[in-house]
């Protein structure tokens, strides 16, 4: 008899312990009460959790919730939260309101308190709120070089876009960016420009414009474009791609860890037959979760994202070694062979600073393999970490705060970001002295070169992917009436005959090797002083130019001159041209956005 109890006690002891573990679906879309669209990329938490889920493109979201769960708390940028209770529910569909964008207090869901956030840039940012540890590098902004003494401006190609997204985030969050976490070059690159393809079976070609400058009148404004050569998707070689993604503890929140297997998820629908992924995952330790596998079989990729748990400390460096190792391992010939990097850049564990990081990262980059980072997260995101990887390993990056930019990146601009047209892409300037004093270089300074560098086919610098565009802007000041610096002891400044008499304000020199090359090749195009006037000039001219004021004034720079973000915003929206995506028409949006916060701060 008493064994009959005992057993009757286990199984309902059992049936308990099953009822409290068991979990139900609750599916549902959030929308807008604007327009009643779907909100891509809002979050859905079970209340006092970490638990949640990410909406995907059109707003759909599917979660799997507890008997002790109570509510769930819906939150977007750009709306106001919702919190909703259960209830027994299947079906839960809620509806958004836009937020108020002047309120600068914030519900971080995940922390469960309202707390401000700061972004000040440095080297280490650390605010009220012990989650809040955002490092970014200190940048010296780029000043005017006398042409007399520095003839020659050398700088690598830049084609990321990661701190325009980024300091997108801050600002929908209610927080003006800090200094650092700017750079304007990325923030000029985020948009594409319309600029003709390469002919002749160059891998790009060379725009110029050049024009009063809007900011300053003493100056002019001088705009270079390069345009990688679009590729068809039948003729993009097959991908053998791994994808090294952070799993430790950091990564625990909604916009991390959720995001990161709804983009991926996005990529995948872009691969093919032909393509090959594995899945290599670093906490504590790492491993690999899935074996290089065929995108025949997509469905056990996918079940091998979703089986994803965050939880541990960051093992970065042991990570990516193992990546490399993976993807050497299936390397395809003629292929792209890729590491697909994504974390919030915490690493704790193993190689954990800029320099080393830097180390490991040149070491592996000789294998032939490429890279491309994902950032994601806020309040200990460590965007100097991840820029590094880019920069030192072949690389791209892009910091993803939205699924929006995750289709961005990854599916409508997909060739760009994964196929590699040109790399070790270095741009030289030479300015004739005669004709101009001075100039300045906007953005760039952490991708500047010696000037032997430009020659030196060792030394590394930027990629260029299929499709893609590459701008630059030069603030001129001409010479008045061809002055030339006085005459010293042991040097005479004597112009040669072209100098004084071809009109060339300047000579573009281009070199970039092919994605298997190891000698480069070299490009070269003359600017003419034939300058236009401002209201002549293109959409892709005045749009940069816009940009570049609106960066500036973020960075406090003090060459910012008359730029105002009204004179930004009008510009701006004069030059909007043809914008079927609307990033534009956001940017816009931004600018606004930051009036509002700079009125409060009056």
């Amino acid at each position: 008899m008493k064994l009959k109890k005992l057993q009757f006690l286990i199984i309902g002891l059992l049936f308990i312990n099953i009822s409290l573990s068991a979990t139900h679906t609750v599916k549902g879309v959030v929308t807008s009460s604007e327009d009643g669209s779907g909100i891509p990329g809002a979050n859905v938490v079970i209340e006092g959790t970490y638990i949640g889920c990410v909406t995907d493109i059109d707003g759909k979201y599917t979660i799997n919730v507890t008997p002790d769960a109570d509510k769930l708390v819906y939150s977007a940028m750009g709306f106001e939260d919702a919190t909703v209770a259960i209830n027994g529910q299947s079906v839960i569909n809620v509806v958004l309101e836009p937020a108020d964008i002047k309120i600068q207090e914030v519900v971080v869901v995940a922390y469960g308190t309202a707390k401000k956030k700061s972004f000040t840039g440095s080297v280490s940012v650390v605010s009220a709120g012990s989650y809040n540890n955002e490092s970014y590098s200190k940048i010296s902004e780029n000043g005017f070089k006398r042409v007399s003494r520095n003839p020659l401006s050398t700088f690598s190609v830049d084609v990321d876009g990661a701190s325009y997204s980024n300091i997108r985030r801050m600002i929908d969050y209610g927080d003006v960016p800090g200094k650092d976490a700017v750079r304007v070059e990325e923030m000029i690159n985020y948009f594409s420009y319309d600029y003709p393809e390469p002919n002749n079976g160059e891998p790009f070609s060379i725009y110029s414009e050049y024009s009063s400058c809007p900011w300053n009148k003493k100056s002019m404004l001088m705009h270079i474009g390069l345009k990688g050569k679009s590729i068809e998707m039948d003729e993009i070689p097959p991908s053998n791609i791994v994808f090294l993604l952070d799993v430790s503890g950091s990564m625990d929140s909604p916009e991390k860890l959720p995001l990161l297997k709804s983009s991926l998820k996005m990529l995948l629908k872009k691969l093919g037959d032909k393509d090959r992924v594995a899945i290599v995952v670093y906490a504590g330790n790492s491993g690999v979760i899935l074996p290089s596998t065929s995108c025949k079989n997509t469905a056990k990729i996918i079940k091998a994202l979703d089986d994803l748990d965050a939880s541990g400390s960051t093992a970065g460096g042991e990570g990516l070694r193992l990546a490399y190792k993976i993807a050497k391992k299936n390397f395809i010939k003629g292929g792209n062979n890729r590491v697909v990097m994504a974390t919030d850049g915490d690493f704790n564990v193993g190689e954990s600073s800029v320099s080393d990081m830097e180390n490991l990262i040149e070491e592996q980059r000789k294998s032939g393999v490429f890279i491309s980072v994902l950032g994601f997260g806020m309040g200990n995101y460590k965007d100097n970490m991840l820029e590094v990887i880019a920069n030192k390993g072949n690389g791209n990056y892009y910091y993803i705060d939205n699924l929006l930019e995750a289709k961005k990146v990854l599916v409508s601009e997909f060739g760009g970001t994964f196929h590699t047209v040109a790399k070790d892409v270095k741009l030289q300037l030479e300015f004739n002295p005669y004709l101009v004093s001075e100039y300045r270089l906007i953005g760039y300074e952490n991708r500047l070169l010696e000037e032997e560098d430009f020659d030196d086919d060792k030394k590394d610098a930027g990629e260029i992917g299929a499709g893609h565009t590459v701008t630059a802007l030069y603030e001129i000041i001409l010479s008045k009436s061809g002055r030339k610096r006085r005459d010293l002891k042991y040097q005479k400044p004597e112009y040669t005959d072209l100098a004084k008499e071809g009109n060339e304000l300047v000579t573009v020199n281009l070199r970039y090797k092919e994605p298997k090359g190891r000698k480069s090749l070299l490009l070269s195009e003359i600017i003419y002083n034939n300058p236009v006037l401002f209201d002549k000039t293109s959409d892709n001219f005045r749009f940069s130019a816009s940009v570049a004021e609106f960066g500036m004034i973020l960075k406090e720079s003090e060459y910012k001159g008359n730029a105002t973000l009204q004179t930004a915003m009008d510009m701006a929206k004069r030059s909007k041209g043809k914008d079927d995506e609307g990033y534009r028409a956001e940017m816009i949006k931004l600018i606004e956005t930051v009036m509002l916060l700079k009125e409060e701060e009056l």
